[in-house]
Order: structure tokens, then C-alpha cells, then sequence
């Protein structure tokens, strides 16, 4: 898609906050070529805030923006729905501070999305193409990207537990692969650490209903995992909504390696200095065949 899009109707979804518990009223609208995504708090006058890298506040469980103290938290989903589905352009109209969980993945918003539809606008999109690597470390945690002619994901988490271990994933956008693939894909927490969250003032609104839970030996979900590999592919998930604060959709090979929020955060600030490490195009990817692969489907074929 090499011209911009925009929704083509406005909709409406009502859940909770994951962190607040509070009920929000959320809408999607369609916007102007070159306006990107911008949020909208209803409740204060339509104060705006561009989802812009400038704007990120907090980064610890979830990706919140902040602009003269008014904040919107909890974006990462939405966000990756809009980028994974192509939308440059949107207005999210919202009546309180934390966009709704729904089922803890980025599935519902595009359903949503679908939902309204895809407009094309006259505008062309313009791709920041990765020239020169861009690195961090920060102890056993990286994160990095590379040149690259596609847009491309190498992510691999390990959590010392039985369900998790080690999990790595490769993923290549393609038709559909965004959305059946890693959309679905819900985020996850420890039971151990609710009562510190709790503490913390955070997941008042956190259920089975919209977390993967896990106690010390097992999923505690009744329904189990929608993938074996369900947590590396929600890393992917959070990683493009945080991508997307870069202000263009990447043309590079972005690899991370126990990262998170933050570090996803801290590569897009990083490129955003470094304006030598890649050029504005809109010429568009080399569009890849590769869907996805993951040790889990190797393991299964007995690779």
C-alpha cells in the first residue's frame, strides 16, 4: 500500500481499563492525510495527544503518553492494530486515561478496524529505511535493527518457567499474517507478582478474561494458549504498536532479544537522533512469501 489510509467510518467499542479498572468509551475515527494517530480525550475538552516518541511517559507494564500532564495509557495494542493493519491516519476519541483491554490482545481492534473499514488517501506513505544498524544493550537485554529491504521481526524472550523456557520468533508481514498470526496473541503476567501490582495501584482491571495468567507450574486460563508460543508473539505484538511512535512505518530487520516496553521506547528515541542511520522513502518493501516461523513449529516438525 503505498498511499496513505485512513478509516473509512467512525467506530465504537466500551471495555475496561487493565491497570484502572475504569469503564472507557473508545472511538476511531477517520483523519486527514498526514495527521498520523492522534488521541482524543473527550473528557477534557478533546485535549490531543499525537502518538508521538516524544509523548511516552511510562513504559514498565505498559506504553503511556503524556502531554502537559494529561495522559493516555496503555496505547501498545491499539497502536499495533493500526500500524499491523496499515492505517498512516486516525483519530482515538476517549472518554478516560487507559484505552480498554478487552481480551488482552490487539484482536479486537482489528476486528474494529475491519469493522470501519480502510480508506486510501491521495497522499503517498513515506518509509524511514534503515541505513546503518542501530544497537543497545542494556545487561543480557538487547534490542537492534538492521538494513533490511522488508520489514522484519526477530524476537526471543526467556522466563524461568515450565510454560515459557526459551521462545524465539521470526516474523515477516504478509497478507494476513499481521492478523492471524500476531493479533490473537494476549498478554500474560504471574500470579506471584498481583498482590505487588495490586500494591502498585495497577491491573484493577486484570482478569482471566483478558490476561494470560500463570501460577509457578501452569496456565491457569481454562481455555490455555491460543499458540504454544503465544508470549514471544505478543512481544512482537507490543513491539510494533511501540514501533509506530516513530512517526513512519520501518523498512529494517528490528532483532530483540529479552526486551520490552522500554527498550522498544528507548531503539525508537534512539533512531529518531541518530537521523543518519536511515532516509525517508516511498518507495514501498520488498514484499516477503516468509509468514512466520518459531522454534515451537520447528521443535514440532522434529527439526
Amino acid at each position: 500500500m503505498g498511499q496513505q489510509h485512513t478509516l473509512a467510518s467512525e467506530v465504537l467499542l466500551s471495555g475496561i481499563g487493565l491497570h484502572t479498572g475504569v469503564t472507557v468509551n473508545l472511538r476511531l475515527c477517520p483523519a486527514p492525510a498526514h495527521t498520523g494517530v492522534v488521541f482524543k480525550r473527550t473528557d477534557l475538552d478533546g485535549f490531543t495527544i499525537e502518538a508521538q516518541s516524544r509523548h511516552v511517559a511510562r513504559v514498565s507494564y505498559a506504553t503511556s503518553l503524556m502531554k502537559k500532564g494529561v495522559l493516555i495509557s496503555t496505547t501498545e495494542h491499539l497502536l499495533s492494530a493500526l500500524a499491523g493493519l496499515g492505517v498512516d491516519n486516525a483519530i482515538v476519541e476517549t472518554d478516560n486515561l487507559e484505552l480498554p483491554i478487552v481480551d488482552g490482545s490487539a484482536l479486537p481492534f482489528v476486528k474494529l478496524i475491519r469493522q470501519a473499514g480502510l480508506r486510501p488517501q491521495r497522499a503517498r506513505r513515506a518509509y524511514a529505511k534503515i541505513l546503518k544498524p542501530v544497537e543497545l544493550s542494556e545487561g543480557s537485554k538487547k534490542i537492534a535493527v538492521y538494513p533490511a529491504d522488508t520489514f522484519a521481526v526477530s524476537y526471543s524472550i526467556v522466563f524461568p518457567h515450565p510454560v515459557i523456557g526459551a521462545e524465539s520468533l521470526d516474523f515477516t508481514p504478509s497478507t494476513g499474517s499481521y492478523e492471524n498470526d500476531i493479533a490473537p496473541a494476549r498478554t500474560f503476567g504471574f500470579l506471584a507478582e498481583v498482590e505487588m501490582l495490586l500494591k502498585s495501584g495497577l491491573v484493577k482491571g486484570g482478569s482471566l478474561e483478558n490476561v494470560v495468567v500463570l501460577d509457578q507450574e501452569r496456565v491457569m486460563n481454562p481455555e490455555g494458549l491460543r499458540f504454544p508460543d503465544e508470549f514471544c508473539r505478543h512481544k512482537i505484538l507490543d513491539l510494533i504498536g511501540d514501533l509506530s511512535l516513530f512517526g513512519h512505518p520501518l523498512i529494517g530487520h528490528v532483532v530483540a532479544d529479552r526486551a520490552g516496553h522500554a527498550m522498544h521506547a528507548q531503539l525508537v528515541s534512539q533512531l529518531l537522533r541518530q537521523k543518519h542511520c536511515w532516509a525517508l522513502t516511498t518507495s514501498q518493501p520488498v514484499r516477503s512469501n516468509i509468514l512466520i516461523s518459531t522454534t515451537a513449529a520447528l521443535a514440532a516438525a522434529g527439526a
